[in-house]
């Protein structure tokens, strides 16, 4: 029987949080869930799996209280803890606390004061004028809650989506709002600026001649389903496609403080609050609290936050507690798009792709590129649209043909060989040799237990005519986790033979992550951004693959394809001998 998906666990790690913040644990037990479910939801296997053996503690934030009940909920369906605490509280609270600015603390209160259990019992109290007569709320949050409840923003949360959808809808939502004629800065926040493989909801900062009328401008976005203010110089809206947007505006010279903190992640947060508080300050959204002098400093941009605080300015993509708060950082020349100079993974008609080989070498010297390689799905892909070896030989004659044509750029041979269960690739050795590039991944034969499956790989790896491979854990964002694979022997294997790695721009793929891309480049071996294009305009997709590699710490140096075609031709294992 397959483990519950990472999403599904991750799910119940976070409602366990929020009860234990209804219930008034401490919280630091609190944050300890949240990382939790966050450090499952990014893992890049199955992380019930994991916990079957015992080894769930090798994820960041996941220790032994949580790897227990992570073998419980995937073993008997359930953690004590949570059903415990479903049994005390009524199902309502949890859904009150999904309200904006609401929360665990403020429910908790509610039901103890006024017996609110429910949206409905919560809406009753609020059009009856109850909760502000509770001390710690006010008429002001009174108002905010029904004008929560009349937008429909009391549902359970969607989904996270991927950051290419949530970058499409941010994007637009902040273009419109900086046409409002009263608009002076708008900038994204949150996980979508950090480029973070999944969004959860949107967070946008803003100044403006008039807050309440450029609040107000939110709902009559097109992107916009419904919306609403939430107190004072803030509204709260829900986009068509079901994702939260949170809408606050600032004064000026308060910009920076609020950009920094909303952008997060939480743990970089922490760890710069804990940070200031040994030099004397304190970190909040409202500016950074000065103990020797009492005042309270605010910042219009995040550089001044920064340099406040004695500290080079982080690019958001590197804001994840992972070094960049440690004494001597340096900020790393991170990777850009225009870097690239070729893109070695795409599909044409001769397999599973929309284009010719003439069409998608048009689209990409259009993009500037020197060097593209044709790599379509080889014999046993498995879904119908493969190459077999008689076509492939065929190919190879047309691309070289269309490539003599071409004056100043390299139009390569190549194909995605599948590698086989017993790790070698389904064209023979001659074949593979007479192509100008390999890249290799797997396709069939998902489950394979984990020893089998990094024996796999790592044969892969080791091959002389395999020169990448491509989308190396196999994960599927938000659909499936990748393949219970020993990623850091496969990144040791490649290290070792020189063979080089993907990180791939498909926006549900991203694949290797930011974690095992960072650990690979530091082994030494050598990154591919590629889009695998099936068509020419997913060449783009290579934007998600460059932005993995940013938050990866990852500059031109690492990245194969940053070389000119001579300087890369070399690097390939097949020049190599």
């Amino acid at each position: 029987m397959a483990d519950l998906p990472n999403r599904e666990i991750a799910a119940a790690l976070d409602e366990l949080g929020d009860l234990y913040e209804l219930d008034g644990a401490i919280s630091h037990r609190v944050l300890a869930y949240r990382n939790g479910a966050k450090a499952v939801r990014e893992a890049t296997q199955s992380v019930g799996a994991l916990a079957r053996e015992g080894r769930a503690t090798e994820l960041p934030g996941i220790g032994a209280t949580l790897q227990e009940k992570i073998v419980a909920l995937v073993v008997d369906g359930e953690i004590p803890a949570r059903a415990k605490l479903k049994a005390k509280y009524p199902e309502g609270l949890l859904e009150i606390t999904r309200l904006p600015g609401v929360g665990p603390k403020r429910v908790r209160l509610m039901f103890t004061e006024l017996g609110i259990d429910s949206l409905a019992s919560l809406k009753a109290a609020a059009e009856g004028q109850q909760l502000r007569g509770v001390k710690g709320l006010g008429p002001k949050f009174e108002e905010s809650v029904l004008a929560s409840l009349e937008a429909g923003l009391g549902e359970a949360p969607a989904p996270r989506v991927l950051l290419s959808q949530a970058l499409r809808e941010g994007e637009a939502i902040v273009a419109g709002l900086r046409a409002h004629p009263t608009a002076n800065r708008v900038e994204l926040a949150g996980s979508a600026r950090r480029l973070a493989d999944t969004v959860k909801d949107l967070d946008v900062i803003a100044t403006a001649d008039d807050p309440a009328a450029l609040t107000a401008a939110l709902a009559g976005l097109p992107e916009i389903e419904s919306a609403g203010t939430a107190g004072e110089n803030a509204a709260k809206g829900r986009t068509h496609t079901g994702l939260s947007i949170d809408l606050r505006v600032v004064e000026p010279d308060q910009f920076g403080n609020l950009l920094q903190h909303f952008t997060g992640s939480a743990r970089h947060n922490i760890r710069l609050r804990e940070n200031a508080v040994k030099k004397g300050l304190h970190v909040s959204e409202y500016g950074i609290l000065d103990d020797a002098t009492g005042e309270t400093l605010r910042c219009a941009t995040e550089e001044e936050v920064y340099a406040k605080l004695g500290l080079p300015y982080v690019p958001p993509e590197l804001r994840e507690d992972r070094g960049e708060l440690d004494p001597g950082f340096a900020v790393p020349p991170l990777v850009r798009e225009e870097d690239l100079l070729g893109d070695l993974h795409c599909h044409t008609v001769a397999s599973d792709g929309r284009n010719t080989i003439e069409e998608m070498a048009q689209a990409a010297i259009e993009r500037g590129y020197q060097y593209l390689a044709i790599t379509d799905h080889s014999a046993t892909h498995g879904f119908g649209n493969h190459v077999d070896p008689d076509t492939l030989r065929r190919q190879i004659e047309r691309v070289r043909t269309i490539n003599a044509q071409l004056d100043g750029f390299e139009l390569l041979i190549g194909t995605e060989t599948n590698i086989l269960p017993d790790g070698s690739p389904d064209y023979d050795d001659e074949l593979l040799a007479e192509l100008d590039w390999c890249i290799a991944s797997v396709h069939t034969a998902f489950q394979t237990p984990r020893a089998e499956m990094t024996k796999r790989m790592i044969a892969a790896v080791e091959h002389p005519w395999i020169d990448a491979i491509g989308h190396p854990s196999g994960r599927k964002l938000g659909r499936r986790p990748g393949y219970d694979v020993d990623l850091d022997a496969v990144i040791e294997a490649a290290a070792r033979t020189g063979t080089m790695l993907e990180i791939n721009g498909a926006p549900d793929r991203r694949d290797l992550d930011d974690i095992h891309a960072r650990a690979a480049a530091e082994a030494g071996v050598k990154i591919l951004l590629d889009s695998d294009a099936h068509g020419t305009d997913r060449l783009g997709n290579v934007r998600w693959a460059v932005a993995t590699a940013r938050r990866a710490w990852l500059g031109p140096e690492h990245i194969a394809n940053t070389r000119p075609w001579p300087e890369f031709a070399a690097l390939r294992r097949r020049a190599r001998g």
